[in-house]
């Protein structure tokens, strides 16, 4: 089972912890890893954008010109496609883009990313984030001088001070648990994980659902 050391916020080692193999270390899917963040970002899309189709402009009741004598393409309607200001074919209608991605394939494509992390050596447990305050300033030199850690995610359960201190540090990230997904965690270089963390989501991810 693969093992990893516990560090502190001042980057020092506290104790080791074990890893279950099946959330990182198991073997690496890439296609389902590419199909998951796929999905989760086509759920993003709002899917609102419309034009109006000829039967929704408005006017157009009579007939632009004479049907016949003026050496023009004969029209009736100022509606058509074909005139400016008229309706349009084929434009874009709103519609969904929610991809269908089953429990199972995310919670595959979540230890795939997890393990790919760990490989990287990419992936770090610290025992516990203790912060006195949310000021951001302190908690910007910690992962600067002491841990130098840029483009970082971090994973923790509910950490008020934590998520207030990160909050304005660029390419820094806070999640809790229930929120880790796929794309942040190949979005950022550098994986940081609570060692309480670690126990939800091995809990989480350790199994397949009922």
């Amino acid at each position: 089972m693969p093992t990893l050391d516990v560090i502190n916020l001042e980057n020092k080692k506290v104790g080791t912890v074990t890893l279950s193999d099946t959330v990182f270390g198991s073997e690496i899917n890439y296609p389902l890893v590419h199909q998951v963040i796929k999905a989760q970002l086509a759920d993003r899309r709002q899917g609102t954008a419309k034009t109006k189709v000829k039967s929704e402009v408005r006017g157009g009741g009579k007939k632009p010109f004479k049907q016949k004598g003026t050496g023009n393409a004969r029209q009736g309607s100022s509606r058509s496609p074909l005139k400016v200001g008229g309706g349009q074919n084929f434009g874009p209608q709103p519609r969904s883009y929610a991809q269908r991605t089953p429990k199972e394939m995310v919670r595959g494509a979540l230890r795939s990313a997890l393990s790919d992390r760990f490989n990287s050596k990419k992936l770090f447990v610290i025992d516990d984030i203790k912060l006195a305050n949310g000021k951001t300033k302190p908690f910007a030199t910690t992962l600067k001088n002491a841990l130098k850690l840029s483009k970082v995610l971090i994973i923790d359960e509910a950490n008020k001070n934590l998520e207030q201190a990160a909050g304005n540090i660029p390419l820094v990230r806070v999640l809790r648990t229930e929120g880790i997904n796929v794309y942040d965690i190949v979005r950022f270089q550098n994986l940081v994980i609570s060692k309480r963390a670690i126990e939800a989501l091995e809990t989480r991810l350790g199994k397949k659902a009922e």
